[in-house]
């Protein structure tokens, strides 16, 4: 019990800090390529949507903001992303019913672990996925996110899906933005929420992880803006356990980003201790 609230916990901060979409390794393109006849809507939504993959990671960083409700929790974290060498990010997590106690948390996130704050002592928290893999398939999953995501995989994810179409224009925050959107059934989704160095093992305890939770599927939405660059995502999923939103906004991208890991006399390993020890934010 105490490994599965632990293992909920980080998989929800990497969640909110709006990181873990991802798609195949080609952005999708084979998929695109049968999606419909030349001219069609959906052949449009195809064209458009590969541009943007490759504007959006072409950038290397970004600033976002996420904001994920999850029946009586809701949680808000605005984080500074880079993606140049896997992703790494600095975060701070405000939110209720969830962790932290409704206290602000900071985040580092790294290719290899994900670093908590809490305050007090040794204030960090560090979550190793290489070590924490062995307590659940899940640490896999973030891993190999972490190593190969990026907010243009959002993108690729809805590409590779050939389900992709356009729903209109909008304001978003001040810009004009294209919205597509597209929905995927669980089967899909675990299939592509893995880059091709995610093992058969891993996947198939993905895949029983949909299965035990009861996961249909995902809606997701997006929105293309200025440059053809992502400036907003919104996904829905339905499980067992409920109604699952997070909405992420992008900007400033290009932004410089400076990610360091804390002082290792400031890092407890978080993986040796109990949930009760986390200052309380573990809940569930």
């Amino acid at each position: 019990m105490r490994t599965a609230r632990i293992t909920a916990a980080v998989a929800g901060v990497v969640m909110l800090a709006g990181l873990t979409a991802c798609g195949d390794k080609d952005g999708g393109s084979k998929a695109g390529g049968d999606a419909g006849g030349n001219g069609s809507p959906v052949q449009a939504a195809v064209a458009a949507l590969r541009t943007a993959s490759e504007k959006t990671g072409a950038e290397k960083s970004a600033k976002a903001e996420t904001t994920t409700r999850s029946g009586q929790v809701t949680q808000h974290v605005k984080s500074e992303i880079d993606w140049s060498e896997g992703m790494r990010s600095n975060a701070e997590m405000t939110g209720q019913g969830g962790l932290g106690g409704g206290k602000p948390m900071k985040l580092v996130h790294t290719p290899e672990a994900v670093f908590m704050n809490f305050g007090g002592g040794k204030s960090w928290l560090k979550y190793d996925y290489n070590v924490m893999a062995k307590k659940s398939t899940m640490y896999a999953v973030l891993k190999d996110q972490m190593q190969n995501n990026n907010p243009s995989r959002s993108v690729a994810l809805v590409l590779a899906s050939g389900k992709a179409k356009k729903a209109g224009t909008e304001d978003v925050r001040g810009v004009q933005a294209t919205h597509y959107t597209a929905t995927i059934d669980a089967a899909e989704l675990a299939r592509m929420q893995a880059s091709e160095n995610f093992s058969d093992k891993d996947m198939k305890a993905l895949e029983e992880s949909f299965k035990q939770t009861g996961t249909k599927n995902q809606t997701i939405d997006l929105w293309i803006g200025p440059g053809d660059l992502l400036v907003k995502k919104a996904e829905k999923t339905q499980s067992n356990v409920g109604l699952v939103e997070s909405t992420t906004y992008y900007s400033d991208y290009g932004t410089k980003v400076t990610v360091q890991e804390p002082p290792a006399s400031q890092v407890t390993d978080g993986s040796k201790i109990g949930a009760g020890a986390v200052g309380g934010g573990l809940k569930g």
